[in-house]
């Protein structure tokens, strides 16, 4: 899945490319993937509509219309959302074609077909998308070490979960948690009720590292991108930890050793990242 760093890129290679553009015809190939309203009242709402300009919020996509209505994506598992000329190969699984007016298209293509798109008129209260129940960016100025012990000093779950908990920070996920766990020299399993001040303190200087870093990584032109086909990204063979189990730690030459919380998969070294006793 995208994580917010994935996801930021994509908004910045989109953004520029549909700016001004009229929407002149929409077709929805398969419509499981419009969470609101029906698909026949999506198309009707997103017809004629003039792309003003785009923002994120976690790992949502908002793209604003020039009338201040609102269409909402989130990627989830396997999306990919790509800006194409008319001509280009239709990938198998394209299942939202959008023509612009300047003669290209967006494309939106999943395989498993997890992701979604919610229509918003102007002044419509959101209580479909869930952006209400996200907690705080990882750039924003309150989210602070205390912030983060306030959350989770008290919960029983490991630390590695509950960085997945997008209530409490928008935007990470099992990738990120483990190369911000990394740095910040704490065992992946450890739970939050056992971290000290030093730990929370780490831990929120590394989120906002590692977040940022894995933007600068991701950085890509929007030609790399589309022969990506928007799935491929650039930070993937510059991670520390994340999917390396038996490689070699950067920092000590450990073996990377991989553990499982919580139903998903963690690897971090040994060494480095050492439990409490």
């Amino acid at each position: 899945m995208p994580e917010m760093p994935e996801v930021e890129i994509i908004r910045r290679i989109i953004e520029p490319q549909i700016a001004a553009q009229k929407v002149m015809s929409v077709s929805v190939n398969h419509s499981q993937i419009i969470g609101y309203p029906e698909a026949d009242e999506f198309v009707r709402l997103l017809s004629g509509q003039t792309f003003k300009n785009m923002s994120r919020r976690g790992k949502f996509l908002t793209f604003h219309f020039e009338n201040e209505d609102k269409l909402v994506l989130h990627l989830k598992m396997t999306g990919q959302l790509l800006v194409t000329p008319f001509d280009y190969p239709e990938e198998k699984h394209t299942h939202l074609i959008i023509n612009l007016s300047g003669g290209n298209q967006i494309r939106y293509i999943d395989v498993r077909r997890f992701g979604r798109f919610w229509y918003l008129k102007k002044d419509e209260i959101d209580t479909v998308t869930g952006q209400d129940k996200l907690g705080l960016e990882p750039f924003d100025e309150t989210f602070t070490a205390e912030y983060l012990k306030k959350k989770l000093s008290k919960r029983k779950k490991s630390i590695k979960e509950m960085l997945h908990d997008q209530s409490i920070i928008a935007g990470i996920g099992n990738i990120y948690s483990d190369e911000i766990l990394s740095e910040a020299g704490i065992y992946p399993e450890e739970k939050c009720m056992d971290l000290e001040d030093a730990d929370w303190e780490k831990l929120t200087d590394k989120v906002r590292e590692i977040i940022a870093w894995g933007i600068d990584t991701n950085e890509m032109t929007p030609e790399e991108y589309l022969a990506g086909k928007g799935k491929e990204y650039s930070n993937i063979p510059n991670l520390r930890v994340y999917g390396l189990e038996g490689k070699p730690c950067r920092k000590c030459n450990d073996a990377i050793e991989r553990i499982v919380i919580g139903g998903r998969s963690s690897c971090f070294c040994p060494s480095c990242q050492k439990k409490k006793l």
